[in-house]
């Protein structure tokens, strides 16, 4: 059972529903009442022609994002096991509904894309949205679905993670920071400015209800902590695809003054830090690690994008890069987020049809990854090199694989359960 700390409990339990729910009383704004005149003269007159462009795909990807997000929220109220929290969570429909519109009046009276309908402005920015972007909001339908047959507390904690502590804390927050910022030193957009920040307050609120929703659910049932890391493991390799610009194009970043370092690294200090105040630091979460052990933000930051780059994670625009030092990379990754549960030790073997074979060995604390063949493996996996890293890139499901041929796993039934977190 994992527990939380002295330090972390008083961060969650400062925050209550009812202080939650006085301040979306105090904080109500209206998108409809929000002036884009200067807006109008702003886009078509300062913004640049490739500045409209990297602005348009990022706010496609938020308008995208709060259509889903309000289409998707009544399961999490009636899951909701108290009606403290179903009072809250009804106030977020109505906020999610609201920053919704606001886009949508946005694109169709500053940037004139769309027309009356709500429906036809998502339509024609709906080739903005990315692989990942994709990937995140199919996951939260099924999680909607999913929440509406079981409506237990695991289940429901795992909503909330999925929903309060992916798609707003780490995904959009740090977006909404990067937007704002440029917005603010250019002095530009106001009426679009206005909303936005209206919006992060929003999205605040919000987080804190999870925050403090999620602590109440693992106190009530230890049972969420695993659900929590569950979800976790399962999205973060497609999570990380959602902000990889065009044809990986990084002035769409890089033009407003951000790297996609700064925005990636925001992202995942936020997800660390609410998980604590939560009272569930990630790297207590129980089973295979959720991010490679002994690593710092920043490290994980940089590898994740140099496999992004390398088509070894997101989106495939090509075969995956036979670099030397990317390949020994991927296994590391590997390595440091197996299973280390303090068993015997465990060597994981892979026979590559087309390239060099690597291993990997388990051995309760010292886990390392090596290039060649291991002496008496408890698991080998024979596959092509680019068939293992749609694998583990999340492109390809490995019982699927399995039953086309594509990947032949042998060995040690038992010892194969040290392997889960890689055989998903």
């Amino acid at each position: 059972m994992t527990t939380a700390t002295t330090t972390q409990l008083p961060m969650a339990t400062k925050i209550g529903y009812g202080d939650l729910y006085e301040r979306w009383e105090k904080g109500n704004w209206s998108a409809t009442a929000l002036d884009f005149d200067q807006d109008k003269t702003d886009w078509n007159e300062v913004f640049t022609p490739f500045e409209r462009k990297a602005a348009l795909w990022n706010y496609s990807l938020f308008f995208h994002g709060e259509d889903s997000v309000a289409d998707n929220l009544s399961p999490y109220i009636d899951a909701a096991p108290h009606e403290e929290q179903k009072y809250f969570l009804t106030t977020q429909q109505v906020d999610e509904a609201r920053h919704a519109v606001f886009f949508a009046r946005f694109m169709r009276e500053v940037v004139g894309i769309g027309g009356e309908s709500i429906s036809s402005s998502l339509e024609a920015t709906r080739p903005d949205l990315t692989w990942g972007f994709k990937k995140v909001f199919e996951r939260l339908d099924t999680m909607a679905d999913e929440l509406r047959k079981d409506r237990s507390r695991p289940k429901l904690a795992a909503a909330i993670t999925l929903y309060h502590f992916v798609v707003e804390a780490t995904l959009a927050q740090p977006g909404q920071h990067f937007i704002e910022s440029y917005l603010k030193d250019r002095g530009m957009l106001p009426g679009f400015t206005e909303g936005m920040t209206n919006v992060s307050l929003d999205e605040q609120r919000h987080i804190g209800f999870g925050v403090r929703c999620l602590y109440d659910l693992n106190r009530e049932d230890p049972d969420c902590a695993y659900a929590v890391a569950d979800l976790l493991r399962e999205i973060v390799t497609v999570s990380v695809g959602v902000f990889v610009p065009p044809n990986w194009d990084e002035r769409y970043v890089t033009t407003f003054g951000k790297t996609l370092e700064d925005v990636y690294e925001e992202g995942m200090n936020s997800l660390e830090s609410k998980m604590r105040a939560a009272g569930l630091p990630i790297e207590e979460l129980p089973g295979a690690p959720v991010f490679p052990r002994g690593l710092s933000v920043k490290e994980r930051t940089a590898n994740a994008l140099t496999l992004l780059r390398a088509n070894y994670l997101g989106e495939k625009f090509g075969p995956p890069s036979r670099d030397p030092e990317t390949v020994a990379l991927m296994f590391d990754v590997i390595s440091r987020s197996m299973a280390d549960d303090g068993d015997r030790p465990t060597t994981l073997q892979w026979e590559f049809a087309d390239a060099e074979p690597w291993f990997v060995r388990v051995d309760n604390g010292s886990t390392y990854a090596h290039q060649g063949r291991a002496e008496s493996p408890d698991m080998t996996l024979a596959c092509r090199f680019e068939d293992w890293v749609d694998i583990a890139a999340g492109r390809e499901d490995p019982r699927r694989a399995m039953l086309r041929g594509k990947l032949r796993p042998k060995g040690n039934p038992l010892r194969m359960w040290r392997a889960r977190s890689v055989l998903g």
